[in-house]
């Protein structure tokens, strides 16, 4: 039930100020009230919509639901304005991500480094012979081992957010049967550039990273409104 409602309220079945019956939800289901409140309360903390008394549960504006929340970026890329979430999900990344290797190479840990190596590593074991739910695996690690090094806890929230846009790219084929060698060389010299702890090369190389993400997405997932461009290189980072 709630992945119906989530799918159908963010594909704009339900317009914002539609108004959803809690009695007509429980009959279409065949659900118990207490489970649809229980769904609501959900779609709620979401902010996907608001229970207004004698109204009833009201759709709320798209500018104003939760696009952070995994769930609702999960549903986003299944509906047919992928093309649009992936590109503002990848551009956010751009922003993020190069920096954060930057902020890893001065912070990580000698375990941190030996997972982002073997992340990489495993990366290239499956990037031959369509293995992509293996390389996916290997990916979300990678990514998700960069932001927590960072030290900064803002950017290692943002793990789940990459993790669901690297899956959503996998499931809906928006990725090449085979990665490009190209970007899975360029996660091994991440990798190495935290472990030497340079910054400036770790920056670099993330950013070109983000840049053939984008750039696969005007081959695969083409936007009608043509490519977003990618943020404007941020000073090295600095230890502190």
């Amino acid at each position: 039930m709630l992945n119906t409602l989530g799918l159908a309220i963010t594909a704009g079945e339900y317009p914002p100020g539609s108004v959803l019956r809690t009695d007509e939800i429980a009959e279409r289901f065949g659900a118990s009230r207490t489970v649809v409140r229980e769904v609501v309360r959900v779609l709620e903390s979401m902010q996907l919509v608001e229970s207004r008394r004698r109204v009833g549960v009201t759709v709320r504006p798209d500018e104003e639901w939760n696009v952070y929340d995994p769930r609702v970026i999960r549903w986003r890329l299944a509906g047919a304005d992928r093309p649009r979430q992936l590109r503002s999900l990848t551009v956010l990344r751009s922003a993020v991500e190069p920096v954060a290797a930057g902020l890893a190479a001065a912070r990580a840990t000698p375990e941190q480094c030996a997972q982002l190596t073997e992340a990489a590593l495993g990366m290239v074991r499956t990037s031959r012979g369509h293995q992509l739910e293996g390389y996916l695996h290997h990916d979300i690690a990678f990514h998700r081992t960069v932001l927590n090094a960072s030290g900064n806890e803002m950017f290692a929230r943002l793990g789940d957010v990459v993790a669901e846009v690297l899956t959503g790219r996998t499931e809906h084929s928006v990725m090449f049967h085979d990665p490009d060698p190209a970007a899975v060389t360029l996660h091994v010299r991440v990798a190495e550039a935290v472990r030497e702890g340079d910054a400036e090369r770790a920056e670099a190389l993330t950013r070109q990273i983000a840049l053939g993400a984008l750039e696969e997405l005007d081959v695969l997932a083409p936007e009608q409104r043509g490519p977003t461009r990618l943020p404007a290189p941020a000073p090295a980072p600095q230890p502190t």
